[in-house]
């Protein structure tokens, strides 16, 4: 099968590269291994919209920071994903935080950040943020900043690509691609594929396709660092301590361990930054790591509950060692082969202009591009939680579905389940329809409505009862049966 563009990879980098190439005449192709999109990095994220004053000013990251800030802000009426653009702070307590805070200004101005200002007394700070700690007497305050949910916006990019003509192919793994002439030779576990252009986005394995493209020529090849950060998500009555993200000074290893609302007004706290144990795909949680990120935590606010603490999760960034920017350039020894890779913080902020920039590049490498005539937004389904009075009766007045409440912590529907199980990319798996429709994100984890979804998916697909999993393909909930029918 010939294609002009193949994506490899479906977390945020593809999707929004999908999105902004389904606006075009072209054939494209997104490539993913797992079973949905936002598998990996993605989906384990603290869903921090970054204004863009942290980044080395000149830097692409600084660039598609600001950029994709904006973009983010842009489309979330017309893409209807959580989003709230609640401001941030980079709070400090001594003369070393205050000349770190000084910088951090001085490099947003340079990044064109708009509206920074430093607060400049502890009654500035606890005006905006009274919970922080008494000792905090300086902050720099980034109003443009914001919060999202991460899978929703991968979701809503992701579909509106799908309903605009982009193929998404999953549980197809890559395991070979060959430059033969123009064309690239793309071998996956689905079959074989030939392409015009190659955009790899594989997050912490691009180091490993790319080396599959570059055959005897590994001089030009990069090598992929993993980091991994370990998060806690309180409950809903932990949701209101703060006001805004609340960040500490950066270290070398980050920008260290932040505390912020959610959209679904809970509370994270998170990340610490572990190389020493980090491995691509590992996200199992470290005690370590766990009580770095509370101890660390206390320095911002002491009034944080972690009695309330309802999950836990890790998630791996790629980084690339020595080198601190996003690695996104047309190679240089196969032409036509374009790299995005050590997408790390602030990589979620950047997302669409991600897809902005891969336009730009396939311009200026020569592609002819024109633009659609009929490009549509699809837009993700209210939450029911989220309807008005009115909205909700009219809601069950159309489809008695909505009536029936399957998750309690969410409040979420029989309808909202089915919707997601037919949308434009399915959610086919407990794990999938908890992105779609936050079934399973409340008190309980899942311990109420698990059973029932895990039925309704059964029934929905008409699959056996070892056939439904929990999230990746193989992930099974039962086994076998242990009696006779």
């Amino acid at each position: 099968m010939h294609i002009d563009i193949a994506i490899l990879g479906a977390g945020i980098t593809s999707s929004a590269i999908a999105f902004e190439l389904s606006k075009y005449n072209k054939n494209v192709v997104v490539l993913e291994e797992e079973n949905d999109v936002s598998l990996k990095t993605t989906k384990a994220n603290s869903g921090i919209v970054h204004a863009g004053y942290d980044p080395k000013p000149g830097t692409k990251m600084a660039r598609l920071n600001v950029e994709g800030s904006l973009l983010i802000h842009e489309l979330y009426p017309l893409l209807n994903f959580h989003y709230e653009q609640i401001g941030s702070l980079v709070i400090g307590s001594s003369e070393k935080d205050h000349q770190i805070i000084n910088d951090l200004y001085e490099r947003g101005v340079q990044n064109q950040v708009r509206d920074l200002r430093i607060l400049k007394t502890a009654d500035e700070v606890h005006h905006l943020d009274p919970n922080l700690n008494p000792q905090i007497d300086y902050a720099l305050y980034a109003p443009t900043a914001g919060i999202t949910s991460p899978w929703e916006l991968c979701l809503a990019l992701a579909y509106t690509a799908k309903v605009n003509g982009v193929d998404f192919v999953f549980d197809c793994k890559v395991l070979d691609i060959t430059k033969n002439g123009d064309v690239f030779d793309i071998k996956t576990s689905q079959g074989n594929y030939q392409a015009t252009y190659v955009i790899n986005c594989t997050g912490t394995h691009a180091d490993e396709i790319y080396k599959m493209v570059l055959k005897d020529r590994q001089d030009e090849s990069f090598e992929i660092t993993p980091s991994k950060g370990e998060y806690y998500l309180l409950d809903k009555d932990q949701g209101h301590l703060v006001n805004h993200v609340i960040f500490q000074t950066p270290t070398e290893l980050g920008k260290g361990v932040l505390v912020s609302p959610t959209v679904h007004h809970n509370l994270i706290v998170g990340p610490d930054a572990d190389y020493e144990f980090a491995t691509k795909d590992d996200t199992d949680n470290l005690q370590k790591g766990l009580d770095y990120v509370r101890d660390s935590a206390k320095r911002s606010t002491d009034k944080i509950n972690f009695g309330s603490n309802i999950r836990n999760f890790a998630g791996i960034r790629a980084t690339i060692k020595g080198f601190d920017d996003f690695f996104i350039e047309e190679s240089k020894a196969v032409p036509h082969f374009i790299n995005f890779a050590g997408i790390k913080s602030p990589g979620l902020s950047c997302g669409p202009a991600f897809g902005k920039e891969a336009v730009r590049m396939l311009l200026l490498s020569g592609m002819n591009l024109t633009l659609k005539t009929d490009f549509k937004y699809y837009r993700l389904p209210t939450f029911f939680s989220n309807m008005t009075l009115r909205e909700k009766e009219e809601s069950i007045k159309n489809d008695k579905d909505y009536g029936q409440v399957i998750c309690r912590c969410e409040t979420v529907t029989l309808a909202e389940i089915k919707n997601a199980m037919h949308a434009p990319l399915p959610g086919t798996t407990i794990d999938a329809i908890k992105r779609r429709t936050n079934a399973g994100m409340g008190r309980c984890q899942g311990g109420f409505c698990g059973p029932k979804i895990f039925e309704i998916i059964k029934n929905e697909f008409h699959l056996s009862y070892d056939e439904v999993y929990q999230d990746r393909k193989g992930s099974k909930i039962v086994l076998e049966e242990t009696k006779g029918k």
